[in-house]
């Protein structure tokens, strides 16, 4: 290869990381953005407090059911196609949802956003992984793409502040096109087809066992944020869940083309890169649902306001991850970067739990947030390096979509479990000291900080957790290359046997 065809690929591995880092964002930034532009919505359209989270739900369904399955098309049918079409479908559906008149079409156009994004994220982070070969920029391109999933929600707020308030609710939703069709055409000029090679089949039995499974469980953790853990129908939800999920641990030990070969998971490493990015996605929505609501109920700071309450955070975020995956991961693996992460993250939680109803932002949650920051960019980088490494290139699709898929579930389990804790905290405190205006302000208060508290241990556990599964080196393998690549992998597919 001469050195001009040399940096000729080089260069376009790097916009083919600007591709994929912007449909990165395009997914992180709706988590939020949706948010900000839900009560100006509610008005508009006139639904309920009680049909406002199917909102959210919509998306969440759709997208965190969905996710092993896009992975695994993206296998079958070749990632360029099912990137380019998860692109142009989330554009179409934020274009619908931007443009409903009604409840009905704007809860239509969320869950197909979701599926748009089931298909989109998996095959982002598995084109990433295969691009990006050699160790120095593999290190670089991860960073990147690790610091966007960790302060992306943090831009989301920010925009849909500024969208929400200098112009329109439904700009929160128009404003997935200006990232969609960029990278949809990007996508188109610059992605390549993949090399000819065995392509698995559709594990349909695994198939609908998976997606039913995380179906009910996605569908009974929102429940349980509404009605509690003891619902009838969250427990059957959570029950149906663990049920069809342990049927598809079997039927993939058993199945001849398996939706998730068992080995990425079983892997030491891999499997405690995943703890990681479930535990980091539970933690970090909490805190922007908790603090966004702070901010603006108790401090009456407005939607833009609280966007750039956030900026900090974000810029601390992408100096972590960038410099601990470039200049720490290559030399020390992920062993010491991730469970040290989640321990400074566990310490910026507690240090939120001193705010009150009249706090300074720069004493008292600045910092924090800053501590906050350093942790996420040490935990998410490494772990998305980390479980995507060693994997066989026919697999990279599925096996990216298993960290797309802890990442929600992580989440919508986080959000749901902290606020029935911060609900509590709140109902108890009224009934000790009365309804007061002042008392319910504390006892609002009482809640962030009751969730701030389990958060920060969430963290703390999933540090003992990490340090105990992930090995002492866990420098990321580099994945198996498909035929006709110009550089051969370093190193084969880890052993999947837990030891």
């Amino acid at each position: 290869m001469t050195a001009h065809a040399h940096d000729t690929g080089r260069e376009r591995r790097w916009w083919i990381l600007a591709i994929v880092a912007t449909a990165q964002l395009l997914v992180v930034l709706d988590v939020t953005i949706v948010n900000i532009a839900l009560p100006s919505a509610q008005r508009d359209l006139g639904f309920s407090d009680d049909d406002r989270q199917w909102v959210i739900t919509a998306y969440a369904l759709a997208f965190g059911s969905l996710l092993l399955l896009g992975g695994r098309i993206g296998d079958l049918v070749g990632r360029k196609r099912v990137f380019v079409a998860g692109l142009l479908g989330f554009a179409g559906a934020s274009a619908l949802g931007g443009a409903a008149q009604s409840f009905e079409l704007l809860v239509a156009a969320r869950a197909l956003q979701g599926v748009s994004a089931a298909l989109l994220a998996p095959a982002a982070l598995a084109f990433l992984s295969t691009t990006f070969t050699d160790p120095e920029e593999r290190a670089k391109a991860f960073g990147v793409y690790g610091a966007i999933a960790g302060m992306g929600g943090a831009c989301g707020l920010l925009l849909g502040g500024a969208l929400a308030e200098l112009l329109d609710w439904r700009w929160c939703m128009y404003v997935a096109l200006l990232f969609a069709v960029p990278a949809a055409v990007g996508g188109l000029t610059l992605l390549g087809p993949a090399a000819a090679a065995a392509r698995p089949r559709l594990d349909i039995p695994g198939t609908l066992a998976a997606s039913a499974g995380l179906f009910v469980l996605v569908f009974g953790v929102s429940q349980a944020e509404r009605d509690g853990w003891g619902d009838p129908v969250t427990v059957a939800c959570l029950g149906a869940a663990a049920a069809l999920l342990l049927g598809f641990v079997v039927l993939q030990a058993r199945a001849a083309h398996p939706l998730l070969p068992l080995r990425i998971v079983a892997d030491r490493d891999r499997g405690g890169a995943l703890l990681a990015v479930a535990v980091a996605s539970a933690g970090a929505f909490g805190v922007f649902l908790f603090l966004t609501f702070y901010l603006q109920t108790t401090l009456a700071m407005g939607p833009l306001e609280t966007g750039l309450a956030f900026l900090p955070m974000s810029a601390v975020v992408l100096v972590s991850a960038t410099t601990t995956t470039v200049r720490v991961l290559p030399r020390t693996g992920a062993r010491p970067l991730i469970p040290t992460g989640m321990l400074l993250a566990a310490i910026g939680l507690a240090l939120l739990t001193r705010i009150g109803v009249e706090t300074g932002y720069v004493s008292h949650i600045l910092p924090p947030l800053l501590v906050i920051g350093i942790g996420f960019g040490m935990v998410m980088a490494p772990a998305l390096a980390t479980a995507t490494s060693g994997v066989a290139a026919h697999d990279s699709g599925v096996a990216s979509a298993t960290v797309s898929t802890c990442q929600q579930v992580g989440g919508s389990i986080g959000i749901a479990l902290l606020s029935t804790l911060a609900a509590s905290a709140v109902s108890a405190y009224a009934s000790d000291h009365g309804a007061a205006p002042d008392v319910l302000a504390r006892a609002a208060v009482e809640g962030y900080t009751t969730a701030f508290w389990w958060a920060a241990g969430i963290f703390a556990v999933g540090a003992l957790l990490c340090g105990a599964l992930l090995r002492s080196d866990t420098r990321p393998a580099m994945p198996h290359r498909a035929p006709g690549a110009d550089r051969p992998a370093p190193r084969p597919e880890r052993a999947g046997a837990v030891a």
